[in-house]
This record gives C-alpha cells, sequence and structure tokens, in this order.
C-alpha cells in the first residue's frame, strides 16, 4: 500500500513539474472571439448546442497531443519541422497568412480588452494601453517559469464563468436533458452555429505555440506521459469554461429573447437579469480571456517566425540575445493597440478576414502535421498508432468541412450584398 502511495505521489509532483503547455495552450483557446461564440450560442439556442462540446473536446485533445509528442520528441518547433520538410514555398505561404491574421486576432483581444473594462467604467484610451504595456512588461522583463505561472493564474480565472451560470439560476434537468438527447437542426444557422463553436475551438497559431512551449520548458521523452495528462487537463478546462459560458447565456439571456452580437453584450444584459455581480464577473472573464490572449498570439507569432528563418526565441532569452523575437512580438502588440484605439476602426472586417485567414490555412497545417507526425525519420518510434491515425484524419478531414463552409459563408454573404 506504502509503495502505490509513493508512486502515485511521485506521478503527481512528476506532472505538476511538467503542467503548463497543455493548460495555457488549451485556456487560451477561449479569446474574445471564442467567448462571444460561446455567448451568442447560449443567447440564441439556449441549452440546445451544449452536445457539440464534445466533439470540441476530441478535436482538441487529438491536435494538441500530436503537437506535444512532435516537439519533445524532436526538439523542434513546428515551424523548423515544416521549413525542413515541405521547403520555403509552403512555409512562407503559411506565415504570411499567419502574420496577417495574428496582427488581426491581436487587435480583436484588445477590443475583449476594451469592451470587458467600458463595462466596468474604464475608458478604452485608459485600459487598452495599460494592458499593452503590461503584457510587454510581462514577456520582455520575465522569465519562461514566471510567465508561465501567471499564465496558469490566467488560466483558472477564466473559470470564474462557473459563478457566472450558478448566478444565472439555470434549470439542470433541463440541461441534462439538451446533453442526453441533443437537439439537432437542419437548419443554415443552427449549422453554422456548430460550426463556428468547433472552428473557435482550434487555430493554426495554437498549433506551433504548443510545440514551441514544450520545447522552451524543456521537456523529455519521459515527460510525454504526462504532457499528455496536463494536454487532457487543458482540453477538460476549455470545455468546461465553453460550457458554462453557454449555460450563463442560456438561463437568462435565451429565456429572456434577447439577442447580442459581442461578449461584452452579454455582460451588460446578464446585470437586471442575474444582477450586477454576476455581470461584473462575466466582463472579468472577458478582461481575463482578451490580456491572456493579447499575449499568447504575439508570442506564438514571434515564435515560429523566428524558428523558421533561424533567429533565436524564448522569453528566457534577454533582447541582446533574441532582438528580432522581441521586436516582432512588440510590433504586432502596437499594431493591435493603434488599431483599437483608431476611431471607428473597421473591427468587424479584420476580424472576419483574420477567421477567413485562418480557416484557408488551418488545413495545410494540420496536414503538414499528419504527415510529419507518421514519418518514422522523424519520429521514430513514436510515430501514430493505427488508432491515432484514424482519429486524426477524420478530425481533419471534419474540420476542412467545417472550416471550408466557414470560410466560404461570409464571402458568399459579401458577395449576394454587393
Amino acid at each position: 500500500m506504502n509503495a502505490k502511495r509513493k508512486n502515485w505521489m511521485t506521478n503527481l509532483f512528476i506532472f505538476l513539474s511538467v503542467l503548463g503547455p497543455g493548460i495555457i495552450t488549451g485556456s487560451v483557446d477561449n479569446d474574445a472571439g471564442g467567448i462571444t461564440t460561446y455567448s451568442v450560442a447560449g443567447a440564441t439556442y439556449g441549452y440546445k448546442l451544449l452536445w457539440s462540446l464534445i466533439p470540441c473536446f476530441i478535436v482538441l485533445f487529438v491536435v494538441q497531443e500530436m503537437n506535444a509528442r512532435m516537439g519533445i520528441v524532436t526538439g523542434k518547433g513546428l515551424a523548423d519541422l515544416i521549413r525542413e520538410n515541405f521547403g520555403v514555398k509552403i512555409t512562407f505561404f503559411i506565415f504570411i497568412g499567419l502574420i496577417i491574421a495574428d496582427i488581426g486576432n491581436t487587435a480583436t483581444e484588445f477590443a475583449g480588452v476594451a469592451g470587458s473594462m467600458q463595462v466596468l467604467g474604464v475608458s478604452k484610451y485608459i485600459s487598452v494601453p495599460l494592458a499593452a504595456v503590461a503584457v510587454w512588461i510581462l514577456v520582455v522583463k520575465g522569465t519562461y517559469k514566471t510567465t508561465e505561472k501567471i499564465f496558469l493564474i490566467f488560466s483558472i480565472f477564466l473559470l470564474s464563468y462557473v459563478a457566472s451560470a450558478f448566478l444565472a439560476k439555470p434549470d439542470w434537468h433541463e440541461i441534462g436533458t439538451a446533453l442526453i438527447h441533443p437537439t439537432v437542426k437542419v437548419d443554415f444557422n443552427y449549422i453554422s452555429m456548430v460550426i463556428g463553436m468547433v472552428g473557435t475551438t482550434i487555430a493554426p497559431w495554437m498549433q506551433f505555440y504548443m510545440q514551441s512551449s514544450v520545447i522552451e520548458k524543456g521537456l523529455k521523452i519521459e515527460d510525454l506521459k504526462y504532457e499528455i495528462w496536463d494536454v487532457a487537463a487543458g482540453s477538460i478546462i476549455t470545455v468546461a469554461v465553453a460550457f458554462f459560458i453557454i449555460v450563463a447565456c442560456g438561463a437568462t439571456l435565451h429565456k429572456g429573447g434577447i439577442q447580442i452580437k459581442e461578449a461584452e453584450d452579454a455582460a451588460v444584459a446578464l446585470k437586471p437579469l442575474a444582477g450586477v455581480f454576476a455581470s461584473q464577473i462575466f466582463a472579468f472573464g472577458l478582461f481575463i480571456a482578451s490580456i491572456f490572449s493579447a499575449t499568447i498570439l504575439p508570442l506564438a507569432t514571434a515564435f515560429y517566425i523566428c524558428e523558421a528563418f533561424g533567429f533565436e526565441a524564448g522569453i528566457d532569452k534577454t533582447l541582446k540575445e533574441a532582438p528580432q523575437f522581441f521586436t516582432l512580438f512588440t510590433i504586432i502588440i502596437i499594431i493591435g493597440v493603434v488599431i483599437i484605439l483608431i476611431p471607428k476602426a473597421p473591427l468587424i472586417q479584420i476580424t472576419l478576414w483574420s477567421q477567413v485567414i485562418n480557416g484557408v490555412l488551418l488545413p495545410v497545417v494540420l496536414i503538414c502535421m499528419m504527415l510529419m507526425v507518421n514519418n518514422k525519420e522523424i519520429m521514430g518510434k513514436y510515430i501514430n498508432s493505427k488508432t491515432k491515425n484514424a482519429i486524426g484524419w477524420i478530425t481533419i478531414i471534419v474540420l476542412i468541412i467545417l472550416t471550408a463552409v466557414l470560410t466560404a459563408a461570409p464571402i458568399v454573404t459579401a458577395l449576394a450584398k454587393q
């Protein structure tokens, strides 16, 4: 009994030392865009879309596990591996698209900071610059260990949406029924919302950040089992946050017949329905999610560009050791802030086209990943099993179909209006 307990404690301590990349990468998925999608889903359909979080979990876990495994086994970032195995042209195409999309997405995250703080009575001309400075200091002046700990705290704070959901006093019997007996409608708006929920779960830049973070953390082959636990924990937390956001909005906005377009609209609308505290907690969650993603997005972009071109990269580096890395990080933040502070900036169009670019690039990145993770010269004995391949390729095929529809829909709508 003592030996079993000792073994259990040893595993726990090792897991806690490895903990980080999986939870952080999964949690940052619940950014301003993700929270908006879940809020609109709850307000529009109540609890009817809760079932879609199950495929969301599967998609997130399968892809992130492959990322973690490739990073640990090869000791190389995803950008490095793509350049080495698919050449400069494919790498250039992916990165040009990612840079444009990531700048647009970073602007969207700072918009989330602005919107959440406006709910709490703070002007965007104060909140956005202060947030940008805090983000810059955290990364440029911090170390990997310090930054990772702060990111993990951010991940825990996202669970504040649990409180919003309980304050909304939902019907748990109705929620259970929605999960056990899912409602599926053959309706364009319903299907579009399902596509949006699955599509917001996974983005191209996440794959690059995940792989870079396991390398910078210094994880080895013997840590692989524990990192898979980390990925699973991150996927569970991500889906749990999404679940409670949908529940909070379903129990209040949907029952009240209130329609919203942005996550901050949900925070404002919750005030008369669930109380001031519920509204403030929802706004606080949006702020944390936005500033979290506003840090990770430019960080991930700087990582994969520097990896691809052989520049030094890493939070543990100094400005002198990795000037290109920190310069790129700084430039992306500045552009994102400037876009938000410009009066009447076309933020909706920026967000829309960022999603379109991500939709086009996602299948390319995922196919590259699947080909490399099955290459014995790269992965040795750690290639995918037949089961993992089946799950991986099915996931990719489904994602390609979903992202194709998600990408085509706004273009068709825009053309129809002309």
